[in-house]
């Protein structure tokens, strides 16, 4: 770690800051030359017990850079991940106050798991994975960013806890052993009109892969997936900006479909 706790309270507390009052910060990368990943997750730990210290609860975790194409635009090889509350989740087909909430949002279609057990890295295997697994369903996860113009590095994303906003799940819900998650097709709509198609291999070669990634991950620093968590696996499609008004759905094949409306 290089930087000092005041530094990473002072960055926490301005992430939070800019969160509540939707502005942005100049990216941490341009201030702190010498800024590591590991320095980014404490910034991003600090902002988290803020959002506790207003009575939001953790319910899962996020996997964010997964595909090869967001990590070629951050110059990074390795996923990441940020914490998701209570706050975030809205149900299938709500409207998201994104005027009021967010800053410059952009959606993404992705694949929930929702833990029945623990996972606690680091070794575990894909099986391992969908045996704690009590089901996957369709979920749009809304990302946004507190950092300038999205002018991130991949510490900079990390620290504003990996760029979240909000999401949403759809309703339908199936057991991961039941579809296959590589080849399962995505299509994207935006306002009735086909957008954008992926499939389950989009993210790190499967969703499951994914999941594992973050318990092992995780488990090096004694952090597990606790049973009742929500784990969202990454994007299979590419980001799309969007407007208040707006409406989007998504379909998996396979799993189901969820829906969302933008104001």
């Amino acid at each position: 770690m290089s930087m000092n706790q005041e530094n990473i309270q002072q960055y926490g507390d301005e992430l939070y800051n800019a969160l509540r009052a939707r502005e942005t910060v100049a990216p941490l990368t341009e201030r702190e030359a010498d800024i590591t990943i590991e320095d980014a997750y404490y910034v991003s730990m600090q902002m988290l017990e803020r959002r506790k210290a207003d009575g939001e609860r953790v319910i899962g975790k996020k996997i964010g850079v997964t595909s090869k194409a967001v990590q070629a635009m951050l110059n990074v090889h390795q996923p990441d991940f940020g914490y998701l509350t209570d706050a975030m989740l809205y149900g299938n087909g709500e409207e998201l106050p994104i005027s009021e909430q967010l800053i410059a949002p952009r959606a993404e279609g992705e694949i929930a798991f929702v833990l029945k057990h623990d996972l606690q890295g680091p070794g575990l295997t894909n099986a391992e994975v969908l045996r704690a697994t009590e089901c996957v369903l369709p979920c749009f996860e809304i990302v946004d960013s507190r950092i300038r113009d999205w002018k991130i590095k991949i510490q900079d994303t990390v620290a504003d806890n990996a760029s979240c906003g909000l999401f949403v799940m759809g309703d339908q819900i199936v057991d991961p052993r039941r579809v296959d998650l590589v080849t399962c097709g995505m299509v994207v709509e935006k306002n009735g009109e086909v957008i954008s198609t992926g499939s389950g291999a989009a993210a790190l070669g499967s969703p499951v892969n994914c999941v594992a990634w973050l318990a092992n991950t995780l488990g090096e620093f004694g952090i597990k997936l606790a049973a009742g968590e929500v784990i969202l696996s990454g994007s299979l499609v590419p980001l799309q900006p969007i407007e208040p008004g707006e409406s989007m759905n998504l379909s998996i094949g396979g799993i189901g479909t969820a829906s969302v409306r933008f104001a």
